[in-house]
């Protein structure tokens, strides 16, 4: 007997896609993560502009980059992809918090479905988990 879900075997150009999808918002967060962690004057004013202690500036880079580091491993993409959804749920709160633009609130969100879309179309494993369509009629 088959497993209900059973996971489609990858074609070339769509893991491929689901790469380059993923190496855009990954480049994006290791500068971001990079700064903080050389306390860059950027991510230090603009860490106190958005109402964190100048403190928290290295501890919040070190957090990304092992975030993103977990997930660019394909053996923790997902766990990496779970983790870099919260963390970037944080930022989106924090511009609510202290009434950013739309494209601050926008921004994180993009990333995060970036990341997701990149890994749903290189990972099978996903695609199985979640499905986008219904199964075919046995």
């Amino acid at each position: 007997m088959q497993a209900a879900t059973q996971a489609v075997p990858d074609s070339k150009r769509m893991v491929w896609t689901g790469y380059v999808l993923s190496i855009l918002p990954v480049l994006f967060l290791l500068l971001d993560a990079v700064i903080k962690v050389l306390r860059m004057d950027v991510a230090v004013q603009t860490t106190i502009q958005l109402g964190y202690p100048e403190s928290t500036v290295v501890g919040m880079g070190l957090v990304l980059l092992v975030c993103v580091v977990l997930y660019v491993i394909p053996q923790t993409s997902v766990l990496g992809a779970i983790l870099l959804t919260g963390y970037l749920g944080g930022a989106i709160s924090t511009h609510v918090r202290v009434g950013s633009d739309l494209f601050s609130l926008i921004f994180p969100a993009l990333l995060g479905a970036m990341l997701w879309g990149g890994l749903f179309l290189r990972d099978a494993r996903l695609r199985a988990l979640i499905p986008l369509r219904k199964p075919a009629a046995l």
